[in-house]
């Protein structure tokens, strides 16, 4: 007898539909499984055994074929085990499927028959809707994840026999009630609060504008300075996410297993912050099998390399095309996939080996040779595309002992989420959010400028030998401080700003 059931498999950050046909036939007991399976598909075998029996159901004693069509295509992951196991019932005409003939299935199972949460199911149930399923059982431990997909019936499921009783009509599955992102994502709370960081006012005002236009920033300075306390304020102060950014970084975060069981999708805006040991594939993604690596993390949100002179340079060359293209491709010989990279790059860096450089307090130790080859670690082109280079200088004592608490985030918040709202306006039709991403294009476009300003930039351009990536770069932290203070026009005093924040490091 043979039966056909719908499984799904993932592809990268999208998923694809699996045929699984299972045909049994009298002959020696054999269970032969084709159509690419991998180790982990492979292994299944045993566990769809021992589930089925255990599951109150016989286990055919005869010859079994399991096809995974199609059969061209690699099948990886243990998403299948359930699909496989009802196939194998159906087939052996233990059950009369009654209802959910169509029902795409996925789970891992145990032995005893119960079914285990799998990961990438907000991408599964992504692709399976937009190919037209209308039905897809999952397990119970991913409802919460699949409880905030529109137009698909979600139905979940503890245990093997569960799902068989539904197919006969005996049982009920519950359907996954559904979960309103706009009323769940207002419950957002940060540890670090800009209210608590003494003095650093110009610091505050740059990190101010970098969020507002989403620009990557680089402050260098004593250690000690409040470098790293200021970075991981940026969470507390960036715009709230979108349903569209928070199923994007959902999706990736599920793929890479990593998603709290609790929510079922991601509130708050990534900050991932990499120890400098972290490898080329950990930070990029791969493996035999393509995985988002630590930028692909932290799409919508943002890299903090602390200390970035520690990073090997080999690592920190890795983050230029990305920064550049927003997008992460992975190449293996068995794969080719594209990752989301749209990162806010954050690093902080010491004047010198010893931090002491330009101090007016302690001596410097290092050698001019010393200190060259400390900056050469971060290399001109990925310098030139940092939007925002500062010096954050040391906090005075009557600064840490001022009882008078600073501007709070909520309130900085508040700023930046108008003034991403006015470049979403902006660029409504031009496939972009915010003044970072603007190509030459947009430049041209959205950011004409006085006759003052060119000559501002020209002559900063002459002076300092500017690079023509540099001036784009100008201009655009230009156009967010315009949007900041409600202006139509790029003005003289928002070039010069701009143009403060590109402090020479080299």
């Amino acid at each position: 007898m043979l039966s056909k059931v719908t499984g799904f498999v993932l592809d990268g950050l999208s998923g694809y539909p699996v045929t699984v046909e299972v045909d049994t036939n009298a002959g020696l007991p054999v269970f032969e499984m084709v159509g690419l399976p991998d180790a982990a598909v492979k292994e299944s075998k045993e566990r769809v055994r021992s589930a089925i029996k255990n599951s109150g159901k016989v286990f055919p004693n005869h010859r079994i074929t399991v096809n995974l069509a199609p059969a061209d295509i690699r099948k990886e992951g243990v998403g299948l085990d359930l699909p496989i196991a009802v196939g194998i019932v159906v087939a052996s005409g233990q059950v009369a499927v009654n209802r959910g003939k169509d029902s795409v299935m996925i789970g891992e199972l145990s032995l005893d028959g119960s079914i285990r949460g799998v990961t990438g199911i907000l991408p599964i149930l992504i692709s399976a809707r937009n190919d037209g399923f209308k039905e897809v059982i999952i397990p119970k431990a991913n409802e919460k994840e699949g409880s905030f997909i529109e137009g698909l019936t979600v139905r979940s499921a503890e245990k093997l026999s569960d799902v068989i009783n539904f197919l006969s009509g005996a049982k009920e599955l519950p359907i996954v009630e559904k979960q309103d992102y706009s009323t769940t994502s207002k419950h957002v709370s940060y540890e670090n609060d800009l209210k608590y960081v003494k003095g650093q006012k110009v610091a505050r005002r740059a990190l101010e504008v970098a969020v507002s236009g989403n620009h990557n920033m680089i402050m260098t300075g004593p250690p000690g300075a409040g470098k790293t306390m200021l970075a991981k304020c940026i969470p507390s102060i960036m715009p709230d996410m979108d349903f569209e950014e928070a199923l994007e970084t959902t999706k990736i975060h599920s793929v890479a297993g990593i998603l709290a069981d609790d929510d079922g999708i991601v509130y708050k805006r990534p900050f991932m912050t990499p120890h400098h040991t972290a490898s080329r594939q950990a930070l990029i993604g791969g493996g035999v099998s393509p995985t988002p690596g630590i930028i692909s993390l932290a799409n919508n949100g943002v890299l903090f390399l602390d200390e970035m002179p520690e990073y090997p340079r080999s690592i920190l060359e890795c983050l230029r095309q990305p920064l550049e293209d927003r997008v992460i491709t992975v190449s293996r010989v068995k794969a080719n996939v594209k990752y989301p990279a749209n990162f806010m790059l954050v690093g902080s860096m010491n004047p010198c080996p010893c931090g002491n450089y330009g101090s007016t307090s302690a001596q410097c130790n290092c050698s001019p040779a010393m200190i060259q080859r400390y900056k050469a670690k971060i290399s001109g082109p990925l310098l030139d595309r940092m939007d925002i280079r500062i010096t954050v200088g040391s906090v005075q004592y009557s600064d840490l002992v001022d009882k008078e608490e600073g501007e709070s985030s909520a309130a900085v918040r508040q700023r930046v989420n108008r003034t991403r709202l006015i470049q979403r306006e902006r660029f409504k039709d031009d496939d972009i959010k915010t003044n970072a991403e603007m190509s030459e294009k947009h430049i041209k476009k959205y950011c004409q400028l006085s006759e003052k300003c060119e000559n501002i930039l020209c002559d900063y351009f002459e002076i300092f030998d500017m690079s023509a990536r540099a001036r784009s770069r100008i201009i655009k932290v230009a156009r967010t401080i315009a949007d900041m203070e409600l202006s139509k026009d790029i003005c003289e005093q928002h070039i010069f700003e701009a143009i403060s924040y590109r402090g020479q490091f080299k």
